[in-house]
């Protein structure tokens, strides 16, 4: 039987030791500021939203959202993020994905100040990424990353799989494993032979958003699986894109959802407002 990653806990630690250096800042005049831009009213996007004000709150870290319509213009968007990266009081400028069509949110994510992009969908943040330079990583990667890290989780010289190629997890998790020396295959919907790749993973990371899109069936004995997928089941609950219980008696180690994965997404955009903070007023 797998050992479950708690997310939740590591998670709780994580902001314990940012409510700290939270306060260090605190004593020198310095209060972390967010600044979170949500176009529409999508439901999951508020909870998402209010999940970060929270988080926000118990860290010491101010807390600002901008709600703006459906119809929102494309210039009016980029006039606002333009506003608040001249704003020295605010550190960290998050856009909450999706946003309403026809406005363009990778224009929108190219706009924020790479100084001040928390969820390290910048441009120059992504290029950092890929070459290895400082920068801020995208937080559901970063807090996978911080995962393997606490359980001990080997990633040299292993075989990963990762399926889903988008920008806020797939891309980046490779590039984070690669940088771990892992090697790395990207799965997507085109992919032809998915059982073929999974079964000879020694790490699969699911960001498919499908249910059950991984069996028993497709896995070895003993691989780590790290689930992102938020779906619901039948009866409305939260549910990832793996098959739980039967993965967890075939798993060396797996992540069950909810309090996996999504409770690190959070903490490290916490991690990442109080970096660009400490960077911002010259703190190391």
């Amino acid at each position: 039987m797998s050992e479950i990653i708690d997310g939740k806990n590591l998670a709780k630690e994580i902001r314990e030791s940012l409510k700290v250096e939270a306060n260090k800042l605190k004593e020198k005049g310095i209060i972390p500021h967010l600044s979170v831009i949500m176009v529409g009213d999508d439901d999951a996007s508020k909870v998402y939203v209010r999940n970060k004000s929270r988080a926000c709150e118990e860290i010491g870290i101010e807390f600002k959202e901008y709600l703006l319509p459906n119809d929102t213009k494309q210039e009016e968007l980029i006039s606002l993020i333009e506003k608040l990266n001249k704003d020295k009081n605010v550190n960290g400028i998050l856009l909450q994905s999706p946003i309403p069509k026809p406005l363009d949110i990778q224009e929108a994510f190219n706009t924020i100040d790479p100084k001040k992009d928390v969820d390290g969908f910048n441009p120059y943040n992504v290029g950092n990424l890929c070459i290895g330079q400082d920068g801020f990583i995208p937080c559901t990667p970063y807090g996978i990353m911080k995962m393997f890290e606490k359980y001990n989780i080997e990633i040299d010289g292993r075989k990963v799989a990762i399926i889903g190629r988008s920008n806020i997890v797939g891309k980046p998790m490779a590039q984070c494993m690669l940088a771990k020396n892992a090697t790395v295959t990207i799965c997507h919907s085109r992919t032809r032979e998915l059982k073929k790749e999974l079964k000879d993973a020694d790490i699969i990371i699911s960001a498919a958003g499908k249910r059950n899109m991984v069996t028993e069936d497709m896995v070895k004995d003993g691989v780590v699986i790290i689930d992102v997928g938020m779906n619901r089941n039948d009866e409305g609950k939260l549910c990832g894109d793996v098959d739980f219980e039967k993965l967890k008696e075939k798993a060396s180690y797996i992540t069950p959802v909810p309090g996996g994965v999504g409770p690190m997404t959070i903490a490290m955009l916490m991690s990442n407002v109080i970096k660009a903070t400490k960077e911002q007023n010259n703190i190391k």
